[in-house]
């Protein structure tokens, strides 16, 4: 039987229908995989910047952590050069005291001689030397000549030598000076500094651990005693 033409357009729309329909599940099917391979990439992605991300902090995080134990060392330090330099300060000015009360002793005239005999008597014994020369302060001229001849016979008998003193009356000490000498052998070579400046100098230094003790204490972090 021939087909009507109302029975070929319903082929046709029957034919289209499932044309359709099968496009429809094949485009339904490309979006299903491409969202799904969207997701995997997107998580992918996700993963990968999160861990990049994380990586970042964590350096972040040591820079700030080894940045503030740099800022923790130099403040510590800083006090500790703080600490040292008020000591440091502290111990000048006794020393500075020292050398005001040094300064008052010499205007005690009988306790000021006294001491230039043990200074003038020392030297001599350091020296050693038949010819001595002695400076002093330009005001002390008269004290050291009586000390100078009280002193060599008790050299003189002590060394079982004879001795000649000179008192150098052309360069004198500096008149700011506390006082006491500086005596020299013929040659000028050898010479010892016996000025109260440089006995105190001497006596700090070789005291100065005990200083150090008796005024801060003693040190915690020290582990030998002489």
């Amino acid at each position: 039987m021939a087909l009507t033409d109302a029975d070929v357009q319903k082929q046709i729309k029957h034919m289209m229908a499932f044309i359709e329909q099968e496009a429809k599940e094949k485009v339904e099917e490309i979006n299903s995989k491409a969202e799904e391979e969207f997701n995997i990439e997107k998580g992918r992605l996700v993963q990968t910047h999160r861990v990049k991300i994380m990586e970042f902090f964590e350096k972040k995080e040591k820079q700030i952590e080894q940045h503030k134990r740099i800022q923790t060392s130099h403040l510590m330090n800083q006090g500790r050069l703080k600490v040292l330099k008020a000591r440091d300060d502290m111990i000048t000015d006794l020393l500075n005291e020292a050398r005001k009360r040094l300064s008052e002793l010499a205007k005690d005239p009988e306790t000021y001689s006294k001491l230039l005999d043990g200074l003038i008597l020392q030297g001599l014994y350091q020296l050693l030397e038949p010819k001595v020369t002695i400076r002093c302060r330009q005001q002390d001229v008269e004290i050291v000549q009586a000390s100078v001849r009280k002193n060599i016979p008790i050299y003189q008998e002590a060394v079982r030598s004879s001795i000649a003193v000179r008192i150098d009356r052309d360069l004198f000490l500096p008149p700011d000076i506390c006082g006491g000498i500086e005596m020299c052998n013929e040659n000028g070579k050898i010479k010892v500094s016996n000025t109260l400046e440089s006995r105190l100098e001497l006596l700090a230094e070789q005291m100065m651990p005990e200083i150090r003790v008796s005024l801060f204490g003693a040190n915690p972090n020290r582990k030998f005693l002489d």
